[in-house]
């Protein structure tokens, strides 16, 4: 069971660069909702916002539950259903126009883990979005997890031969595709991570906004090692990072 509220929020997506974003639970991207394949999923949901917004979720779930009737400003909902399939999903708010509400911030992470679970792993979360900050219909601003170079800024740390995980989501509003290329290294796919089987072994995966993957690597060598978009603007404009590796 989850508490989940709208609130408008001016959030930092780079260096002193403000935006003022549409949130879940005052932060961009909103909580992550974890749970197991078949388990009983319960949000309460407060529109705490200026405007109308709602919460729909990928996956399966019944018609009533789907998330396309805004809640109107101080009303409260409760979406509930249970998780299925097990993957990789997102939520996101789904009230006309569309590409705003999403541009501004309404969306988040749904990780169904199957029954048997996955291998362990170092997991981490990767949302890419992008942020129109003189709302001209263009991003100003790339990242993973909203703000522009924080991973270049503060690398990840990760240990030689650990197997890490991704979950990656594309959220990304006003342009058709981003990527995500990791340096020095390949990555098994796996597709929306309804499948326990790989689909690609690669370095660089192809995204449309709503497509998600879980990718899984290891590295051989102790360094410091570059992932970004392969997108040359979204990577120059904030959608870069480092992962240092240690023995």
């Amino acid at each position: 069971e989850y508490d989940i509220f709208a609130a408008d929020k001016n959030i930092e997506v780079a260096p002193g660069v403000f935006f003022p974003a549409w949130t879940y639970n005052g932060r961009v991207p909103g909580p992550t909702i974890r749970c197991t394949e078949g388990d009983r999923i319960r949000i309460n949901f407060l529109n705490a916002s200026s405007m109308p917004h709602s919460i729909h979720f990928h996956g399966f779930h019944t018609a009533a539950m789907d998330g396309v009737e805004p809640i109107d400003i101080g009303e409260r909902f409760t979406y509930e259903f249970d998780a299925e399939p097990f993957g990789l999903h997102l939520y996101h708010c789904h009230v006309m126009p569309l590409k705003r509400h999403i541009h501004k911030g309404l969306y988040g992470g749904f990780i169904v883990d199957p029954k048997q679970g996955r291998p362990p792993a170092r997991e981490m979360f990767m949302l890419m979005n992008g942020f129109d900050t003189n709302f001209d219909s263009g991003n100003e601003v790339y990242a993973v997890n909203t703000v522009g170079f924080h991973f270049q800024r503060h690398p990840i740390p990760i240990k030689v031969n650990e197997l890490v995980r991704v979950y990656l989501v594309n959220i990304l509003e006003f342009d058709l595709i981003n990527s995500f290329h990791l340096h020095a290294n390949f990555f098994d796919v796996y597709r929306t991570g309804t499948r326990l089987e790989t689909s690609e072994y690669t370095d660089t995966l192809i995204m449309g906004q709503g497509e998600r993957a879980i990718l899984e690597f290891t590295y051989k060598y102790p360094g410091r090692y570059m992932f970004h978009a392969h997108v040359s603007e979204f990577a120059e404009l904030g959608w870069m990072g480092f992962f240092e590796v240690t023995e």
